[in-house]
């Protein structure tokens, strides 16, 4: 017999909603029912779009009774209010990364939903992409060795084409880190585990915009590994998660389509077959799993969180230009 589909209401209704609202119709597990932002036409133009019902008001999504979680699409300072508010009406929840912007928001956002029963789920879709698990299935069964450093970089074109909240250094903070950066700090998590201190750099180079164009983190891990991540506005897209180890060092590229292996011994690396999936599809057919079986989710509260103490020591890295223990933030 086949399992209902989990019922959503969108929260938040910007560009990036309708690719998250387009990935939800592909899940097959899940469907759209209800919406909310504060613009009206906006919010029609969803519903009709989506074929759901609009809401004049997120009290009165969270007093939907058909509705079973929220897709919370809103800017980062929102997070964890409306994450509080949707526990305590027994909502599950699907939040776009960050998390939230600081540590001591994440953890009331996460014991909110621990506490309410609730599903949390953070949307960190990178580490469901195809290249980024086969590098994590390489490095658990020791392929690549004993991993000495990991690299990661994602950045885009476009540095001034911004707007509202997104180009608001408030919102934002550290430029690109806050919307581009925290991706490849919970990859390098997937691949290495938690950080134990980073130094962090970032510079605003054009004159166009409100925020930093880019960044730079160099870390050191629990397990001793070292790593970098870069992130930049205004250049062409870059993605790339890389593992390097005494046995061989990996590449995942160009969002999961490409996957490039150097074993011990050669001296340069090469293209290997890789299951190339739908991330974004998978983390939201993920969420709706779990409001089902009442697993967690793959990336839920204790990850989003590990990846904001990251973000909030970085940004203290920044300001102080000294290098930051991540203890600090977990105490």
């Amino acid at each position: 017999m086949a399992t209902e589909k989990a019922r959503l209401a969108f929260v938040g209704l910007g560009n990036y909603s309708g690719v998250l609202a387009g990935a939800v119709e592909r899940t097959g597990n899940c469907e759209i029912v209800n919406c909310f932002t504060r613009t009206e036409s906006r919010r029609k133009e969803f519903a009709e779009k989506q074929g759901c019902r609009d809401a004049v008001s997120l009290d009165e999504v969270l007093g939907d009774p058909e509705v079973e979680g929220l897709v919370v699409v809103t800017p980062h300072s929102t997070h964890a209010d409306i994450v509080c508010r949707a526990a305590s009406a027994g909502k599950h929840i699907f939040i776009e990364k960050p998390l939230t912007l600081t540590v001591a928001d994440a953890r009331r956002a996460a014991t909110a939903a621990r506490e309410a029963g609730v599903v949390l789920q953070v949307g960190h879709h990178r580490r469901f992409q195809g290249a980024t698990r086969r590098i994590r299935e390489m490095i658990e069964a020791g392929e690549l060795g004993e991993i000495y450093q990991l690299e990661a970089n994602l950045s885009v074109p476009g540095g001034g084409v911004r707007q509202g909240w997104r180009d608001d250094p408030a919102e934002c903070p550290v430029g690109g880190m806050t919307g581009l950066g925290v991706h490849m700090v919970d990859n390098l998590h997937f691949l290495a585990g938690p950080v134990k201190r980073l130094s962090a750099f970032s510079s605003k180079i054009s004159s166009v915009g409100n925020l930093d164009d880019v960044a730079s983190v160099v870390l050191e891990f629990e397990s001793g590994a070292l790593g970098y991540i870069g992130t930049t506005y205004g250049i062409p897209k870059v993605f790339s998660t890389a593992a390097f180890g005494t046995g061989g060092n990996a590449w995942s590229e160009d969002e999961e389509k490409k996957l490039y292996i150097q074993k011990k011994g050669e001296q340069t690396r090469s293209e290997a077959p890789v299951e190339s999936g739908d991330a974004i599809v998978d983390e939201l057919a993920d969420f709706a799993r779990c409001i089902r079986s009442g697993e967690p989710p793959q990336v839920g509260g204790p990850e989003g969180t590990e990846v904001v103490a990251v973000l909030e020591a970085i940004i203290e890295s920044v300001n102080t230009g000294r290098a930051v223990d991540l203890e600090k933030f977990r105490a």
